[in-house]
C-alpha cells in the first residue's frame, strides 16, 4: 500500500524509484537522490520505510512508500502497479535489495528466498515498469563481484562464483557441485550473476533507456546479512565497518550512496555498462559477459515468471 507524507510528493520534475531503502547503501541512496527529486521507497517493513519517509519529508523533500516483498513475485506486481497509478515522470530506477539468505528458505511461490528476492524480483519490477519509464530514464542493478570464480578478493573471502544450471534449478535452489562450503554463498553468487547477465541483455534491448550495473565493493554496513547470527551481524555492523574505508574493494554506504547516485543521473548516456567501487567499467565472469549465456538468463527468467498467474 502506497502512503505519502502531509505535503506529498511533486508531479513535477524527476522521480526515482528506490527498493531495499530502509538500511545501509539503500537508505544513504535515498537521501541523496531526495535531494535531486521525489522518492518512491520500495521496502518489505512498513514501519522502517515510514521512517525513512519521514526523514527525507522533514528536509523539505518529497517521498511516497510502497510495501512489498521483492522475493513475492505477486507482490511486486502489485507494488508496479501502485507505482505507475502515481502517474510521476519517473527518472531512474534504482534495483538495490538483496538478500544473503540461508538455504532452503522458499519464498512464496515456493522458489528459492536468495534468487527471487536478489534476481527474479528485481526483474519482474524492472519490466513492469519499463513501459512506464520516461524515454532516457536510468535503471540502475546493483550487482556483486563474487559471481566471478576468478576474483581474487571474492575466492579469499570464501566464495566460488555463480554455480548456475538454469533459472528453474536456481529457482529451486539447486546449484552445480563443487560450489563453496559457506552457507548460502552459491545462491547469492548464482542470483548476482543472472542478475548481471540480464541487466546486459536488457540493455540491448531497450534503446530508449539507459541500463547500468554497480558493483559497489563490500560494504558490511548493510542489512545484506540480516538472515545472519547476532554475533556475525555486530561485528559487521560494528567492528568491519571501520576499516572499510581503508581497504581495497571495501566501501561504506556513503561512499557507495554517491556512487549510485551519479550512475543513476547518468549524464553521460552510457548504458550496458559494469562499473566498480570506483565507478570505473569492469568485467564480469567469462559467463556472465557471452550475449548468448545473457540472452539465455532472460529468456528462461521471463519463461519463469509467466508460471505466476498475474
Amino acid at each position: 500500500m502506497a502512503t505519502a507524507g502531509s505535503n506529498g510528493a511533486s508531479s513535477r520534475g524527476a522521480t526515482y524509484i528506490v527498493t531495499g531503502p530502509t538500511s545501509g547503501i539503500g537508505r544513504a541512496t535515498a537521501l541523496e537522490l531526495a535531494k535531486r527529486g521525489a522518492i518512491v521507497l520500495v521496502g518489505r517493513d512498513a514501519k522502517k520505510l515510514e521512517e525513512v519517509r519521514q526523514a527525507i519529508e522533514r528536509k523539505g523533500q518529497h517521498a511516497t512508500s510502497v510495501v512489498c516483498d521483492l522475493s513475492d513475485i505477486v507482490r511486486v506486481r502489485r507494488a508496479a502497479a501502485e507505482i505507475i497509478a502515481l502517474r510521476r515522470p519517473i527518472a531512474g530506477l534504482l534495483n538495490n535489495a538483496g538478500i544473503h539468505g540461508a538455504p532452503g528458505t522458499m519464498n512464496a511461490q515456493g522458489w528459492d528466498k536468495t534468487f527471487a528476492t536478489n534476481h527474479l524480483g528485481p526483474f519482474a519490477l524492472t519490466e513492469a515498469l519499463m513501459p512506464h519509464l520516461s524515454d532516457g530514464a536510468n535503471v540502475v542493478f546493483v550487482a556483486s563481484g563474487v559471481e566471478d570464480p576468478e576474483r581474487k578478493p571474492a575466492v579469499a573471502a570464501g566464495y566460488r562464483g555463480g554455480r548456475f544450471i538454469s533459472v528453474e534449478a536456481s529457482a529451486r535452489g539447486e546449484w552445480q557441485p563443487g560450489g563453496s562450503a559457506m552457507p548460502g554463498a552459491d545462491g547469492y553468487a548464482t542470483s548476482k550473476q543472472c542478475l548481471l547477465a540480464a541487466a546486459l541483455e536488457l540493455a540491448r534491448e531497450n534503446q530508449r533507456l539507459r541500463i547500468n550495473v554497480v558493483e559497489p565493493g563490500f560494504t558490511p554496513a548493510t542489512a545484506l546479512a540480516r538472515e545472519a547470527p547476532a554475533g556475525v551481524r555486530f561485528v559487521l555492523k560494528y567492528v568491519l565497518t571501520l576499516f572499510a574505508p581503508f581497504i581495497k574493494y571495501w566501501s561504506t554506504p556513503k561512499r557507495a550512496a554517491g556512487l549510485l547516485t551519479r550512475v543513476l543521473i547518468n549524464e553521460e548516456g552510457r548504458s550496458g555498462v559494469y562499473f566498480d567501487d570506483g565507478g570505473q567499467p569492469m568485467l564480469g565472469s567469462v559467463l556472465a559477459r557471452d550475449p548468448s549465456f545473457q540472452h539465455r538468463v532472460v529468456a528462461e527468467t521471463r519463461a519463469l515468471l509467466s508460471t505466476v498467474p498475474a
